[in-house]
């Protein structure tokens, strides 16, 4: 029974832990799914960025619940990124991303990191962390929106 039961985890997690590309029907569904993690991403991510800037009063609450979600959604873009997607129109994308995947793939691991650095900083209830993480995890981005993105 132990067998079969583990058996049977081990089933889930390897269909579970399948590339997210295998589920697009279409290249341009893997381009949407993409833009959209990374447009939900953006939206939380400003909202802690108003916050580190001063420019709404800071609350520990809404930026933990901010930066989890931007945590989460640092995750899920790269799928996103498979073959074919790179011949869908409009992108911002550009053709760098495909021929350079090693030095993209390493942005991607870069942005994972950070954006846990910032759920950790925005979980210790204190802005002067949560600036400092805020502006890496920033730089992060632009690194890779200079590397990759058209403007």
């Amino acid at each position: 029974m132990k067998i079969a039961a583990s058996l049977a985890l081990a089933a889930a997690a390897l269909t579970l832990a399948s590339p997210a590309s295998a589920q697009f029907a279409k290249p341009e569904d893997a381009v949407k799914y993409r833009q959209g993690a990374l447009f939900v991403m953006a939206q939380h991510f400003g909202r802690i960025g108003a916050m580190a800037n001063g420019r709404v009063p800071f609350d520990a609450k809404a930026a933990t619940e901010n930066a989890e979600i931007v945590a989460e959604m640092a995750r899920l873009p790269w799928a996103g990124f498979g073959p074919g997607t790179d011949k869908v129109t409009p992108t911002r994308a550009k053709a760098e991303i495909w021929s350079e995947q090693a030095k993209f793939k390493e942005h991607n691991e870069k942005l994972v990191g950070e954006t846990g650095k910032l759920l950790a900083a925005a979980k210790t209830n204190s802005l002067d962390n949560l600036k400092v993480a805020f502006g890496s995890t920033a730089n992060t981005c632009k690194a890779c929106h200079d590397a990759f993105r058209k403007d």
